[in-house]
C-alpha cells in the first residue's frame, strides 16, 4: 500500500517545562512535527510506502526537515521550496498532564510561513497513480494558494480512485479568519472517505461526537473514528460501530498521538483492506492497533522521535495479552 499525506511540516517548539504560560517558559526543545508530515513518518516506521507533499522555505529548518522525511525512506518528490517564505516553527506549551496548547508564532503572522503557499500546479500527478491513500489537515484551508493546492489534491484522488481520510486538526492560532473554518471545513468533509476527528471537534462542526450520528449526517464517509484523549475512540467502519479505551501509562507529551493512531489505522487498512468496515472483529482491531500507536507515542516527547515501529508496537500488544 501507498499513502500520500499532503500539508504543513514544521518545527515544534515544545516548552521543556509544563504547565506555565508562553512567557514564563524558559527553554524550549526543537522537534520535527506538522501533522500530515507526521502520518508519513508514521506509516514508514509501521512498514507502510508512504509519500509527502508540502512547501518549506529555501532555509536550513527546511532542508534539515525534507533530510529527515529523507532517512526515514519517506517519498519526499513532492516537495516544493519557496524563496522568500520560511519554514514554519510553532511554540508549544504543555499543561501538567502532557497536553499540548499552540501559544504561536515567535512574532510571525500565521500567513508568512513556506506552507501557506503549496501550488497546486506542481502537484505530482504520477504520485497519485499509484497511491491507494491521501491524508490531508484542514490547516491548509485557511490560506488561498494551499486551499487551491488541496482541491487540486482531491480533483486527482478521484481521477485515481484514491480514497481520502481527513484529519480535522482544528488550530484556530492558524486561521486568519475563524468565521469562514466551519463551513470551509465541512464542504471539504463531503469529498471525504474517512475521516478523524476529536470529540470536541466532531460536537463543535457537527453537534454530535457520536460517530454513527455523523455518518447520517456526512453518508459518503466509511469511516469515522472519533478519538477521546484518555479515554480512547468511538468508531463507525461500515456498519460496524463501537467503542475501544486508551491505554494507560505515563504520559510525557500528547504532541502527534492523533497522528499516531491515523498512521496505525491505515497500517491496518493495508493488511486488512474493505474487510475493517464489513467485519466487527476487524473493525476492533483495527481500531485497537490505532490506539496503541497514539498512545506509545505519548510516552515520549516529539511527534516523530515518539513514534514506534512495526515490532515495538506488536510487542506492546502482545505484552497486554499475555
Amino acid at each position: 500500500m501507498s499513502v500520500i499525506c499532503l500539508g504543513e511540516i514544521l518545527y515544534d517548539l515544545i516548552a521543556d517545562q509544563s504547565d506555565r504560560a508562553m512567557e514564563q517558559v524558559t527553554s524550549w526543545t526543537t522537534y520535527a512535527g506538522g501533522a500530515p508530515a507526521n502520518v508519513a513518518c508514521g506509516l514508514r516506521k509501521l512498514g507502510i510506502n508512504s509519500a509527502f507533499i508540502g512547501c518549506v522555505g529555501k532555509d536550513q529548518p527546511g532542508e534539515q526537515l525534507i533530510a529527515l522525511l529523507d532517512a526515514l525512506g519517506v517519498d519526499t518528490t513532492g516537495v516544493q521550496y519557496h524563496a522568500t517564505l520560511p519554514t514554519r516553527q510553532v511554540y508549544v506549551t504543555r499543561d501538567a498532564g502532557g497536553d499540548r496548547h499552540f501559544a504561536g508564532f515567535g512574532g510571525r503572522k500565521t500567513t508568512d510561513f513556506a506552507d501557506t503557499a503549496l501550488n497546486a500546479d506542481l502537484l505530482p500527478e504520477n504520485l497519485f497513480k499509484n497511491a491507494d491513500y491521501l491524508v490531508m489537515g484542514t490547516l491548509g484551508l485557511a490560506y488561498s494558494p494551499a486551499r487551491a493546492a488541496m482541491m487540486r489534491a482531491l480533483e486527482l484522488a478521484k481521477i485515481y480512485a484514491v480514497k481520502v481520510l481527513i484529519d480535522i486538526n482544528w488550530r484556530p492560532v492558524f486561521w486568519p479568519n475563524l468565521e469562514v473554518a466551519p463551513d470551509q471545513i465541512r464542504d471539504f468533509i463531503v469529498q471525504a472517505d474517512l475521516l478523524k476527528c476529536s470529540e470536541e471537534e466532531a460536537a463543535w462542526l457537527f453537534g454530535t461526537d457520536t460517530p454513527r450520528e455523523i455518518s447520517s449526517q456526512y453518508p459518503n464517509l466509511e469511516a469515522i473514528l472519533v478519538t477521546r484523549g484518555a479515554k480512547g475512540c468511538k468508531y463507525h467502519l461500515g456498519e460496524n460501530s463501537g467503542t475501544v479505551e486508551a491505554f494507560s501509562g505515563e504520559v510525557v507529551d500528547t504532541t502527534g498521538a492523533g497522528d499516531g493512531f491515523v498512521a496505525g489505522f491505515l497500517a491496518r487498512a493495508a493488511l486488512e483492506g474493505d474487510q475493517i468496515g464489513e467485519n466487527a472483529d476487524l473493525a476492533r482491531k483495527a481500531v485497537i492497533y490505532a490506539c496503541a500507536v497514539g498512545a506509545m507515542v505519548t510516552r515520549g516527547a516529539g511527534a516523530i522521535a515518539s513514534q514506534p515501529t512495526r515490532e515495538q508496537v506488536e510487542e506492546f500488544l502482545a505484552a497486554l495479552d499475555s
